[in-house]
C-alpha cells in the first residue's frame, strides 16, 4: 500500500508499518547491533548494494526505518534519516552541504546550539555565515553571495516565533544554487510541509511535537531525491549520529498521536494567547494564530495551523519575569517543548545563555522574553495557573475562567 496517499490522519497511524516475521501488530524494537548473513555471497551483495537489507544498525536498522519513512511521508518527502539528537540531525546537513570556502546564510532567530556550532565548528573549517533575518526576505536575497551553498532557516524561528516565507527564499536560493533546508520543528509536518514549498531539506527535532512525550532524544532529515539521500546517507553513516532502536520505537508511538496532540496544542494555544494578548502586564505577545502577528497574512498561506508555543514578555522585564517563572504551578519551569506538559521557560539565560548578549539581542531575544510551550493540560487549569502567577506580578486579579481549577 503506498501510504503516501493516506490523509494525515491515517497515515499518522500507519505509514511506516511492515510486515514483520512475527506478524506484531506494532513494529517490533530490532535491538541488535548486526544482522546475520544467509553466506558469504549475501553479506557481500549487502555491502556492494546489489541487494537490500541490513547489515549493522548504525547503516539502518528494521525499527528505525519504519519511523523514517513515516516522518518521509507525513513531510511528503521520499526519504527521511533518523538521528541521534535535533543537532545530529543539523550537523548532517551541514557536513553533507559544506565544503571549504562555502558561504551560508542562516536565520539570526535560530536554536541557540545552531548558531553556536556554526559559529564555532564550521567557522574553523572556512566556512563563512551571514545572520540575517529571514522573516525580511529582502535580507536573505541581499546576503546570497556566489559562493552560498545553503540557506537555513526555522519557521516559525526559536524563540520570538518569527515567520519566514519559505516560498520566496526558496526561489531565491535555487536562482542562485543554494539549497534551502528549514527546521519545522516548532509546527510538526502536520501544519506545515516545507517541501511543498520549495524547500529542499527538512529537519527536526524528534525530541519536541513529533515524539511528544519529553522522553526521548533524537532528530531526523528528510529529503526528496534518491542522490541526495545517498550522500546524506553516507554522511550520517560515517559520522554515527543515528538514532538508536528502541527511541526510534518511541518516535513511533508519538507518531500515531501526532494529529490529535497537535490539534489540542493549537486549541489551547490560541485560548491562552488571548488570554495573555488581553493581559494589562503583558507587553506583547509573538503566536501565530493571533491576527497581532506581523506575519499573520504569510502564516495563512504556508501552514495549517499555529502550533503550541508563544513567546511574550512581561512589561516589568526580566524581574517580572523571575517572579512569574518562580511563581508557576502547573507549567513546569524546563527548557525542550512539544510535549503534552506545558513547559515555560526564559531563553536569556537557559537556551540561548551561549550566545553573546550583542548576539542574542540582533536576534530580538531581549532579557524579558518568556517561551511558553503549551501542552494538551485543560487550558483552563492553564489560565488559572498563569493568572496566580501574574498576580505575583502586579496584583492584577483576573477572573479565572471557568472549569476545573486543580491549584
Amino acid at each position: 500500500m503506498n501510504y503516501k496517499e493516506l490523509t494525515p490522519q491515517s497515515m499518522c497511524i500507519h505509514a511506516g508499518a511492515s510486515v514483520n516475521e512475527s506478524r506484531a501488530v506494532v513494529q517490533p524494537i530490532y535491538q541488535t547491533s548486526a544482522f546475520r548473513f544467509d553466506s558469504t555471497g549475501h553479506g557481500a551483495a549487502l555491502f556492494a548494494g546489489r541487494q537490500e537489507g541490513y547489515i549493522y544498525t548504525r547503516m539502518g536498522n528494521p525499527t528505525i526505518r519504519g519511523m523514517e519513512d513515516a516522518v518521509a511521508a507525513l513531510e511528503k518527502g521520499k526519504f527521511a534519516l533518523g538521528c541521534a539528537s535535533g543537532m545530529a540531525a543539523v550537523n548532517t546537513v551541514f557536513a553533507a552541504e559544506l565544503s571549504a570556502g562555502d558561504h551560508v546564510v542562516c536565520s539570526q532567530v535560530v536554536y541557540g546550539p545552531t548558531l553556536t556550532l556554526l559559529n564555532t565548528v564550521y567557522k574553523r573549517f572556512g566556512i563563512t555565515i551571514d545572520f540575517v533575518n529571514t522573516s525580511d526576505t529582502d535580507q536573505v536575497i541581499g546576503a546570497l553571495k556566489p559562493k552560498t551553498r545553503l540557506v537555513y532557516i526555522e519557521t516559525p524561528g526559536n524563540p520570538t516565533i518569527e515567520l519566514s516565507d519559505i516560498k520566496k527564499i526558496a526561489a531565491a536560493a535555487h536562482e542562485k544554487g543554494a539549497v534551502l533546508a528549514v527546521d519545522n520543528t516548532f509546527l510538526s509536518p502536520w501544519f506545515q510541509n516545507p517541501l511543498t514549498l520549495g524547500a529542499d531539506i527538512v529537519l527536526h527535532s524528534l525530541t519536541k511535537f513529533i515524539n511528544g512525550h519529553a522522553d526521548v532524544i533524537g532528530g531526523i532529515v528528510v529529503v526528496k531525491d534518491d542522490d541526495t539521500y545517498s550522500r546524506y546517507r553516507s554522511v550520517l553513516n560515517q559520522t554515527g549520529g543515528v538514532i538508536d532502536p528502541f527511541n526510534a520505537f518511541l518516535v513511533y508511538r508519538g507518531i500515531k498521536t501526532l494529529g490529535i496532540r497537535m490539534e489540542k496544542h493549537a486549541e489551547n494555544g490560541m485560548a491562552i494567547a488571548r488570554f495573555l494578548e488581553a493581559h494589562p502586564q503583558i507587553a506583547w505577545v509573538r503566536y501565530p494564530g493571533l491576527k497581532s502577528h506581523p506575519q499573520y497574512d504569510l502564516g495563512q498561506t504556508q501552514h495549517s495551523g499555529p502550533g503550541g508555543v508563544m513567546a511574550f514578555e512581561l512589561k516589568g522585564g526580566f524581574e517580572a519575569g523571575e517572579t512569574l517563572l518562580n511563581s508557576v504551578k502547573l507549567c513546569t519551569l524546563a527548557v525542550s517543548l512539544g510535549g503534552v506538559e506545558t513547559l515555560i521557560q526564559h531563553p536569556a539565560s537557559m537556551t540561548h545563555a551561549s550566545l553573546e548578549k550583542e548576539q542574542r539581542l540582533a536576534a530580538r531575544v531581549t532579557d524579558g522574553l518568556i517561551r511558553l510551550s503549551v501542552g494538551i493540560e485543560f487550558h483552563g487549569d492553564l489560565i488559572a495557573d498563569l493568572t496566580q502567577a501574574l498576580d505575583r506580578v502586579s496584583g492584577y486579579i483576573g477572573a479565572v475562567p471557568k472549569g476545573k481549577n486543580i491549584l
